[in-house]
């Protein structure tokens, strides 16, 4: 069977995420499935599919400067094809116009779209041609519009922004969620240090450097052309460092009884695994029992002891969990993900202002439901990887006024005094993209039961 190219399976993935599927696991399928694509033409696939969503917003200002029509008209698959050929055009200078439109009229044809072949093909040179004369709006005078056309963010998201940062920081914010996120990983202590780990990577011809913050993690700075080493052996987690911060926090002990209310996909699950020097027993929940799957086989890859797994809508409270029976709960709830769309960058285009109150309300929810499983004196850890004041702060002040038998807690004594900057007045851990080393942006809270 002929290989896909990278183009015709960036095609396919956006064409997929644009019906509503998720773009890491559409293309991780896709690329599965093309195991003998050359390294070189998976990674331009992954270029073109996380480029194009998370500039979706500035090839859309560029096209419509050259569309007679609204975008909004244009037929979905064209104008896919239509970013496509305009993110290599404006975007990567590696590839060379005339290639860039070949390619993509091609791929219209090969699609059975050749009735838009011409149409294709006029636009992408009328945008090669006059790219140097695009109106962009001016970021001093222009604010809103600037965020939205040229930094790609949607009109209710750079709103809110303007309004909860100011016009620097939010600018700060929306570039470093338009680029693309540092390839970090997590040593997995059980089985080597990172020390240790960092000399394997050079010596299999990569380049790796110790992450600013957390002890375990290791930045990726340049890939040679080998595998990792180490990934059959448990050596590492593929995890953002400002995820690596979290289990720290709940301060996993030898002897403790922890639940993760929220595991899949199980990352901060094994990390606490290892901090307890697989000495914790773990109960992980999740409402997927697919999901959980992933959790166990990151657990036996990783040699994670002491982890059972079992399914539950924690919308409700698990009655086959005895009260006051946990040292330790961690809920990374379901959130937003606005401080992760560089990552998951249709995000950015699916997700409304709306879903801020229901997911508040979900949030609520998973906290009332685990918190009588927290024993007197023990923890209860709330994170996120979200900024909205409704998912954080707003839930954190209900959650206090709903349980007087939960204090909240000041992170800075329990963090080493280097985090000192990421955390915030009150004592919650508040990590920023363009602040803080790069690292995803989360929140985290931490209660303990009096």
């Amino acid at each position: 069977m002929k290989t896909a190219s990278p183009r015709k399976i960036a095609f396919d993935v956006l064409s997929r995420v644009d019906e509503g599927a998720f773009s890491d696991l559409t293309l991780d399928g896709a690329l599965t499935r093309s195991e003998g694509m050359d390294g070189r033409d998976r990674a331009l696939a992954t270029e073109l599919v996380y480029g194009v969503l998370r500039q979706r917003g500035r090839l859309d200002f560029a096209l419509s400067r050259f569309c007679r029509k609204p975008l909004s008209k244009v037929e979905p698959r064209i104008l896919c094809l239509l970013r496509l050929g305009a993110y290599q055009i404006l975007c990567l200078e590696r590839i060379p116009v005339r290639a860039a439109v070949h390619e993509t009229v091609e791929l219209a044809r090969r699609e059975g779209l050749d009735r838009a072949t011409g149409f294709i093909n006029g636009i992408l040179r009328a945008l090669d041609r006059g790219a140097a004369s695009i109106p962009w709006p001016d970021r001093d005078r222009q604010s809103q519009a600037y965020l939205e056309h040229v930094l790609s963010l949607p009109w209710w998201l750079a709103r809110r922004w303007l309004k909860e940062y100011g016009k620097e920081e939010a600018f700060g914010l929306a570039e470093a969620l338009s680029s693309q996120p540092p390839f970090t990983l997590r040593v997995n202590t059980l089985r080597v240090t990172r020390d240790a780990y960092l000399d394997a990577l050079q010596k299999a011809g990569h380049r790796g450097v110790p992450s600013e913050y957390a002890p375990e993690g290791v930045v990726l700075e340049e890939r040679g052309d080998g595998p990792l080493p180490g990934a059959a052996e448990g050596w590492y987690q593929v995890q953002d460092e400002a995820s690596m911060l979290i289990a720290h926090l709940l301060q996993a002990a030898e002897g403790e009884r922890l639940l993760d209310a929220c595991a899949a996909p199980g990352g901060k699950t094994t990390h606490l695994a290892a901090l307890a020097d697989n000495g914790a027993s773990i109960l992980a929940l999740d409402l997927y029992p697919r999901r959980l799957r992933l959790v166990e086989e990151g657990a036996r890859r990783l040699g994670c002891d002491g982890i059972e797994t079992r399914p539950w809508d924690l919308m409700a409270p698990p009655p086959f969990l005895e009260a006051e029976s946990f040292d330790g709960v961690l809920v990374d709830a379901p959130c937003s993900g606005l401080g992760v769309l560089r990552r998951n960058p249709e995000t950015r285009w699916t997700r409304t202002e709306s879903d801020l109150g229901e997911l508040a309300r979900v949030q609520g929810a998973i906290l009332a439901s685990v918190a009588p499983l927290v024993r007197p004196g023990g923890r209860l850890l709330y994170s996120l990887c979200t900024l909205s004041p409704e998912e954080t702060t707003g839930v954190v002040e209900r959650f206090l006024a709903a349980r007087p038998d939960f204090v909240r807690e000041d992170l800075r004594p329990v963090a080493p005094p280097s985090w000192g900057e990421l955390f915030d007045g009150e004592g919650a851990l508040r990590t920023l993209t363009h602040r803080h080393g790069g690292m995803d942006a989360f929140y985290a809270v931490r209660f303990r039961k009096g």
